[in-house]
């Protein structure tokens, strides 16, 4: 285990199951796309490492929006900052005709930003519960239950199963 995953407070005395393998440079392209995700208001803001699962890549990103709009934004802002501060382009780019589920592939990481109606039908969180959740900058936890106190608000309130709470 690198001392950069020691630092972000991943224990090497885990269990097993909860070990986190993802490379440092995942962790490093997983927390830039988080804190842009939440810098344009991204909702329930979560990653997990799949690295072990999975052998087409190390990290799943996920965030949520209230409209189609928002979740084009913050996958334009996700694509720009990984551009501009990490030097990394997508190699494939799905879901932009109707904006309610972008999927961004970056080889290393894989990340989707879904309408919140989307994300509560599909819940990835509940594929990818078994693996270790990998730990995002604060901005991004922060966002964790937001979709629900939208929807609240606005009165799309569906069962969730607390999932994104």
């Amino acid at each position: 285990m690198s001392a950069g995953r020691e630092i972000l407070g991943i224990s090497t005395t885990a269990d097993e199951s909860l070990l986190v393998t993802a490379t440092d440079r995942s962790i490093e392209l997983v927390n830039a796309a988080a804190q842009a995700a939440a810098d344009r208001l991204g909702h329930d803001i979560i990653a997990y490492d799949v690295s072990d699962v999975l052998s087409i890549t190390d990290a799943f990103l996920l965030a949520s929006a209230p409209n189609d709009r928002q979740v084009k934004s913050i996958v334009d802002e996700i694509e720009e900052r990984l551009q501009k501060e990490l030097g990394v382009k997508p190699v494939r780019r799905e879901g932009d005709r109707d904006a309610r589920w972008i999927l961004l592939d970056y080889v290393d990481i894989v990340i989707h930003v879904q309408h919140s109606e989307e994300r509560v039908f599909y819940a990835l969180e509940r594929l990818w519960k078994d693996c270790p959740e990998l730990p995002l900058p604060e901005d991004a936890v922060k966002t964790r239950g937001k979709a629900q106190e939208h929807a609240e608000l606005t009165g799309t309130a569906g069962d969730a199963d607390g999932e994104l709470s």
